[in-house]
């Protein structure tokens, strides 16, 4: 069963609290999604590392139940 894109968004922000999630499914079959995190959490992190971050927080659900993913993410830039 595919994922939804609320139930994405809100493991997201459960682990990274003060991140602004946009979360856009690519082909309206719930199972190719893109998402735009921005958080303070990722400054001073390397991409890998702030990808890994949300990838932690999705629990395991990558290539899987969440086929896939394009992710972007930044920090903010104030």
């Amino acid at each position: 069963m595919p994922m939804d894109a609320r139930e994405i968004e809100s493991m997201i922000k459960a682990a990274i609290p003060d991140a602004t999630v946009e979360i856009r499914d690519l082909a309206g079959d719930g199972d190719h999604y893109a998402a735009t995190v921005t958080s303070a959490a990722f400054k001073g992190k390397s991409r890998v590392q702030q990808h890994q971050m949300v990838y932690a927080a999705l629990q395991g659900r990558m290539g899987g139940v969440l086929h896939a993913l394009a992710l972007t993410t930044q920090a903010p830039d104030n």
